[in-house]
């Protein structure tokens, strides 16, 4: 089953199994948007929880696979500049460096391949930039037995359990680790703010 094909099925419950979970982490991870106006990615916007966390002087847009996620955000959109974008974060339509900041809330262990979306978000974000990172992450070395076990169906069908963050890193040179804290989950879960050198 394609990720795309996963994503249209589990829209309608997405909200009801991660809003509560990420809600706070999620508004922690936003507040560190820039203060000036700027243009900000969505990658990965799913069904919107980003949304009414949101600092209105921004203008968004909030990029997903799936026409179903991207119609489940929209009546979250009152109140901000949003224009939703269908694509592939793997392979971002958008110009290089066109972008001030990019959030990616829960898409680097979605993605098939997150080192070609990280470096996709390299090229669009311009030098000084920043970008957002929530997700869960496994630690090099990490032995985590279960989640390595259960990750071959998982990542089928919806995430995937064994990213190590710090090996994405490594293919985007031009990103820079500015601040990383765990944030759910005993530290799987981390928020990490990285910076377009």
């Amino acid at each position: 089953m394609s990720l795309k094909h996963t994503y249209t099925l589990i829209a309608p419950f997405y909200d009801a199994a991660l809003d509560r979970a990420t809600r706070a982490a999620r508004k922690h991870s936003l507040s560190a948007l820039p203060a000036e106006p700027s243009r900000v990615l969505l990658a990965g916007v799913g069904t919107g929880l980003d949304l009414p966390h949101l600092p209105r002087q921004h203008r968004y847009v909030g990029l997903d696979l799936t026409e179903a996620m991207l119609r489940r955000a929209l009546p979250r959109v009152p109140g901000i500049d949003f224009a939703p974008l269908r694509g592939d974060a793997q392979r971002l339509p958008l110009a290089d460096g066109s972008f001030d900041a990019a959030v990616l809330h829960l898409i680097l262990a979605v993605v098939p391949e997150p080192r070609l979306c990280l470096r996709e978000i390299e090229r669009i974000v311009r030098p000084g930039g920043s970008v957002l990172v929530f997700d869960k992450f496994l630690r090099r070395g990490q032995p985590a037995l279960l989640r390595r076990l259960a990750n071959p169906v998982l990542r089928r069908v919806a995430t995937r359990l064994d990213v190590v963050f710090e090996e994405v890193l490594e293919h985007t040179p031009g990103l820079a680790v500015e601040h990383d804290q765990p944030a759910l989950a005993g530290g799987w879960f981390r928020m990490i703010r990285l910076r377009r050198v």
